[in-house]
């Protein structure tokens, strides 16, 4: 950075009386204008700091007699105000850590457990009790698409997954799923297509 024009011996003293001078002549004009352009008081008062410490590396601007010195100071406070927008705009979002504002993706891990759990349960029921569940619950078919893919008559789907649910019921209400025990309510767990409105 430019040294001062003046010997470094004189340095301290001279340059403290040419800051305070400069502070006490141009500070309130800059503190207004950092106002208005920041719209924050604070923010404001740690413009015009920094301002004032850029004129202080600088000292020669303010004693070389070219050009005005405040004009000077009030580009510096602009440059810097435009540089913390600027700097701020390219920053990711901060995350909220306010329980008002969740975040955007939960845990996935409940969906997890409770997929295995259900899984686990439909193991224990007869392939063809799966099979009509899993066409009408998982893949969201009717009775009349589910026995089309299935082979088999529309009454045979209807009379197979009341007997399906009817087996999950029991496996849920003896607590052998997982999710019984931790929900401790003796119904299954969310799952896609209503599944568990459905066994409870």
């Amino acid at each position: 950075m430019p040294g001062p024009l003046w010997p470094r011996n004189r340095r301290g003293s001279t340059d403290e009386a040419l800051i305070r001078a400069v502070y006490e002549e141009h500070g309130n004009a800059l503190l207004a204008y950092a106002t208005r352009l920041t719209g924050d008081r604070a923010a404001a008062e740690d413009v015009v700091q920094e301002t004032l410490i850029r004129a202080w590396r600088h000292s020669e601007v303010l004693v070389n007699g070219k050009g005005s010195v405040r004009g000077w100071l009030l580009t510096v406070t602009r440059n810097i105000i435009t540089d913390r927008y600027r700097a701020k705009a390219a920053r990711p979002p901060e995350v909220s850590g306010s329980a008002a504002a969740p975040p955007v993706e939960g845990d996935h891990a409940d969906a997890v457990v409770d997929s295995m759990t259900v899984l686990g349960a439909l193991d224990r029921l007869s392939p063809e009790h799966r099979d009509v569940l899993t066409e009408l619950y998982y893949r969201q078919h009717s009775v009349a698409e589910a026995a089309d893919r299935l082979g088999i008559p529309a009454g045979t789907v209807k009379s197979r997954s009341h007997y399906a649910l009817k087996a999950l019921r029991e496996v849920f209400g003896d607590g052998a799923g997982d999710g019984a025990r931790r929900r401790g309510s003796g119904r299954p767990p969310q799952q896609p297509g209503g599944l568990r409105e459905v066994v409870a």
